[in-house]
């Protein structure tokens, strides 16, 4: 009895496989012999690239702490601080240029328990080493802004557990702890990180200012990238990751315990893999085919966090393009970015691209409009980016970026704002102008500080970027 060709056709394989990986001859059924190493090199291929877009929380947090280190912080008791505001001399992954950053590493490993104490109404996060939430702290914590002593635990910790702190337990040694206060940077100079056994007598803290120290803190997008991961892969506990990703990991050669060292083959197959990987990443965050990654359906204006989850999860389910969308262009995990109670947190948006869908151009002239009643409790802001970097565009000055902040953002007469970008300045709007390059193509991110009811409610809608010129 043979079997009628049209089932062949649906559960057979054809003589010849064309695909973007190559072409692959088979023999009824069977890999031509000389074409399996082939297929090896496809799956292999597959594999890195999946492996880059999930373990990029990974390679992003191992690049920040390589960039601190590069520049004298090497311990928890030293914080880095950019003073007075971080400015585009150094590499990270869009930040604003609004306020004083703080941020250092804990190394639960070394130091045990660790207390962290944070000033009142401070905006501060601790995310674990794969990049995720562990707590807020300040005016997201469990302090609300009162100011307190939070503990954090290593996930391997049995010893009891002392009162009078707001504790947790990461499931990683490594944990990234971001740091800023509203009240200025005398009050990111007084948060204190000292090991729990040293509570009694707390070692002086030492603040080392970032701000004009060049330091590259954003992960490699060529094979060196999957040197980063193998950092954290060698450091965290097997189980700090899920058996998931650790799998597409370990198919690649990224196994705890073990040197991380690809022969020839794997390296050539690694050197195409990350480039092609960051490819996509960059597809994901400059034009997502998600129609969720609007925040309106005709509109270039796209969300951090898409799903509104910290977790990237909708209806159970991991968002893995939006996962991989927010880690190439951001830092920082927490609800508080994602989906915060009206005046509380922050709301972004960004674009790359014009009213009529172009690639934003650094020759050209561009204008935002911005109506009246901008619905930010606490400060607005619109920040300039290098879309190569995805960090603060270096231009004429360090600080690419208007801001409500500053006190000189003049207003239309009819209280409407318009922020305008370009080469050169319009006549009179100096201080409501963002230099841009020509020759470079850009990004821009409004953000919303203590966001109000008519951002979410979409009853302020800012205005579709505008070439001008």
């Amino acid at each position: 009895m043979s079997i009628p060709k049209e089932i062949l056709a649906a559960i057979g394989m054809p003589e010849t496989l064309d695909t973007p990986l190559g072409r692959f001859a088979f023999h009824d059924g069977l890999p031509a012999q000389d074409g399996v190493d082939g297929l090896f090199d496809a799956l292999d291929l597959v594999r890195a690239v999946e492996a880059f877009l999930v373990a990029m929380p990974g390679a992003s947090l191992a690049a920040m702490r390589t960039g601190l280190r590069s520049v004298g912080v090497t311990s928890a008791r030293q914080i880095g601080v950019t003073e007075p505001r971080l400015n585009s001399t150094s590499l990270y992954l869009t930040p604003d240029t609004d306020t004083t950053y703080g941020h250092t590493f804990l190394d639960l490993d070394t130091d045990g328990p660790t207390v962290v104490e944070v000033p009142p109404n401070s905006l501060c996060v601790v995310d674990d080493f794969w990049f995720r939430h562990v707590t807020d702290l300040g005016l997201a914590g469990p302090d609300q802004g009162k100011g307190g002593k939070y503990l954090f635990l290593p996930p391997d910790h049995e010893d009891e557990v002392p009162d009078g702190y707001f504790t947790f337990r990461s499931p990683t040694f490594t944990n990234w702890a971001m740091f800023r206060a509203l009240d200025g940077v005398d009050a990111v100079k007084s948060v204190r990180v000292y090991p729990l056994s040293q509570a009694a007598y707390p070692p002086p803290n030492e603040y080392v200012d970032l701000a004009d120290r060049p330091h590259n803190t954003v992960h490699a997008n060529d094979a060196t990238f999957y040197d980063e991961v193998d950092v954290v892969v060698q450091e965290e506990p097997l189980d700090s990751l899920d058996p998931e990703r650790r799998g597409i990991l370990a198919s690649i050669g990224l196994v705890k315990g073990d040197v991380f060292a690809p022969d020839q083959r794997l390296r050539a197959v690694l050197d195409k893999a990350a480039p092609l990987g960051a490819g996509i990443a960059r597809a994901l965050a400059f034009r997502p085919r998600d129609p969720e990654a609007y925040h309106y359906p005709d509109s270039s204006w796209k969300r951090v966090f898409v799903g509104g989850s910290h977790e990237f999860l909708r209806e159970g389910a991991r968002l893995l393009d939006a996962r991989a969308m927010f880690h190439y262009l951001a830092t920082v995990v927490t609800p508080a970015m994602a989906a915060s109670p009206v005046g509380t947190g922050s709301a972004y948006a960004y674009t790359a691209e014009d009213a009529d869908a172009r690639w934003l151009d650094g020759g050209r002239s561009y204008r935002l409009h911005l109506p009246r009643h901008i619905p930010a409790k606490t400060f607005w802001s619109v920040s300039v980016y290098d879309c190569q970097t995805r960090s603060l565009l270096v231009t004429d000055t360090p600080y690419p970026s208007v801001t409500s902040l500053s006190g000189t953002v003049e207003a239309n007469a009819d209280g409407t704002t318009d922020v305008h970008f370009g080469p050169t300045p319009p006549p009179g709007r100096e201080s409501n102008w963002i230099q841009t390059v020509p020759g470079k193509h850009w990004f821009t991110m409004l953000r919303l500080h203590g966001p109000l009811q008519p951002w979410y409610d979409q009853t302020w809608r800012p205005s579709e970027v505008e070439r001008t010129g």
